[in-house]
């Protein structure tokens, strides 16, 4: 399949820059696959579109402040400003980064962050022009990356200083998040309060966490001609024994499984079986999710709405089919939905 068959048009004012006063307040579209059709909604109206028995299954990642702000060392005096963003630990010392200017950081180049509280030495070039850096400084490196980091959030959502970034840490946060790991939010699950779980388990609807961290993969541009071509990074994710066994009675029971957000999916089609029972398993996944794909193990998806031509929107276009899900993207740009991290969603059924 062509990229170009993976493209719409969106407006840039559509792109949400904010999060909205109230969680739960998004505006929800509802893609049904059975008639081939979609209808506005409100997230509100989520809890009471399933039965009991169904499972939620969301992903309890935590983000943390994996954007370092500082600036290149020459000559033991303070340079250019970089940027680097910790894509993935590959040892106690070691990160794979994106870095900007990236083609300015070649092997040897001295950096500092926080004002000199951690230092770092560019010890390797990695796939896609990433770096690899060795960290050193007093103390405990995730203790001083809480300390000196920001929120990492997307490019496309923009703030005029680098503190204000802080501002957005309890909202680019599920207020589920657990596991510390993320460089980016599961954002389908930003829509979510106590009080939405609090009505799903009052209708008997269970609700079932896993774990995957979400990495370079989850923004990984897709840049081949054709899709099938695409390669995408490792990202880590773990399901619990008692996850899988709670998920595997409820599909035997011919209750629905409903993923919350595209991590989930990953994760838990990473971990299906051949004979379509989900394994209880930590481990990494490169699972590329485009249209043909078999779902083994997910009957219902809440998402947001994606960039064109990338992986989430072929993983969505996978699952509901391409044609139909252009189709609703297209109604949602009309109805002048809100996109992308701090957007609206939608719930394919």
């Amino acid at each position: 399949m062509h990229i170009s068959e993976f493209d719409f048009a969106l407006p840039p004012e559509l792109i949400a820059q904010e999060p909205l006063a109230e969680r739960d307040h998004s505006r929800m579209l509802i893609v049904e696959r059975a008639h081939q059709t979609w209808r506005d909604s409100s997230f509100l109206e989520f809890p009471g579109l399933f039965q009991a028995g169904d499972v939620i299954v969301r992903n309890n990642t935590r983000v943390f402040p994996a954007r370092l702000l500082g600036h290149r060392i020459v000559n033991e005096q303070p340079g250019a400003a970089v940027e680097a963003l910790l894509v993935r630990r590959l040892s106690n010392d070691e990160w794979e980064v994106l870095a900007k200017p990236g083609r300015a950081l070649r092997e040897g180049s001295l950096l500092e962050f926080g004002n000199g509280k951690l230092r770092g030495t560019v010890v390797g070039i990695a796939e896609e022009g990433r770096r690899v850096i060795r960290f050193s400084g007093e103390g405990d490196f995730d203790q001083l990356v809480d300390e000196i980091g920001n929120t990492p959030l997307p490019p496309y959502i923009k703030r005029q200083q680098s503190e204000a970034l802080r501002l957005d840490e309890p909202r680019y946060q599920t207020v589920y998040a657990k596991a510390r790991g993320a460089i980016a939010a599961p954002t389908a699950g930003l829509h979510f309060t106590p009080q939405t779980f609090a009505e799903l388990e009052a209708r008997g609807i269970e609700i079932v966490e896993l774990t995957h961290h979400v990495g370079y993969a989850t923004f990984q541009p897709v840049r081949v001609e054709q899709i099938e071509q695409h390669r995408i990074a490792a990202e880590q994710y773990e399901i619990t024994t008692e996850a899988a066994q709670r998920i595997n009675q409820a599909k035997q029971a011919g209750k629905r499984i409903v993923a919350i957000g595209t991590t989930s999916v990953r994760a838990l089609e990473s971990a299906a079986a051949p004979d379509g029972n989900l394994r209880a398993e930590r481990s990494n996944t490169e699972l590329f999710i485009y249209p043909g794909y078999r779902f083994r193990i997910v009957d219902a998806l809440l998402t947001n709405f994606h960039l064109p031509q990338s992986s989430l929107l072929m993983l969505v276009s996978a699952l509901a089919g391409k044609d139909l899900v252009l189709n609703a993207y297209r109604h949602a740009v009309a109805a002048q939905y809100r996109f992308y991290s701090y957007g609206d969603c939608m719930l394919i059924l």
